[in-house]
């Protein structure tokens, strides 16, 4: 069965951890490129013909498909990483995370506009949130309001996720794995 948002909640294996996963500055590393901050410059961007899309490292694609986890959207993309990502890169569909709309901006000690969204989408389930703008007040805010585990890991923005960052989540979801065996 495969995992599925109901009320913002997902629903499906549950034995299973969640992986929320970003992309831009996370699958889609920007070195030095900058975000779209008009609606215009955003249909450009989720567009099959962005050129910044042939940064996408398609070696993660098996590792992520490997991990021991439900794989959730979790990106200002929504739909448009199932329809223009996953085609482009040789993913399937996956649960896209119902997210509230970016803010124009923030900054420091203002909460990631992600983090309640996907702390109430986990429910309690133990999961790895992989972005490149997390936090410490996002890991205070997640410790504080999320009874299960939680791994909240932040990419690089400029390379992207690398072998060292499969590595921290590869060992987490093992210890995650190991708990479930045990108890």
């Amino acid at each position: 069965m495969r995992a599925t948002l109901e009320g913002g909640t997902l629903t499906g294996r549950a034995e299973r951890p969640l992986l929320f996963l970003d992309v831009d500055g996370t699958l889609l590393p920007l070195g030095g490129a900058r975000i779209p901050s008009s609606p215009q410059g955003w249909v450009d961007w989720q567009d099959t013909s962005n050129p910044q899309l042939a940064k996408i490292d398609t070696d993660h694609v098996p590792r992520l498909l490997a991990l021991p986890c439900e794989l959730i959207w979790a990106t200002a993309w929504m739909e448009y990483a199932n329809e223009v990502l996953s085609p482009l890169i040789g993913l399937p569909r996956f649960p896209v995370a119902e997210l509230p709309d970016p803010p124009q901006e923030y900054g420091p000690g203002v909460l990631n506009w992600k983090t309640r969204a996907l702390v109430r989408a986990a429910a309690g389930r133990p999961f790895v949130w992989v972005d490149d703008e997390i936090t410490d007040l996002d890991h205070a805010w997640v410790s504080a309001h999320h009874g299960g585990h939680a791994l909240l890991h932040r990419v690089d923005s400029t390379t992207g996720l690398t072998g060292a960052d499969f590595g921290v989540v590869d060992d987490w979801l093992l210890e995650r794995s190991r708990d479930r065996r045990r108890g």
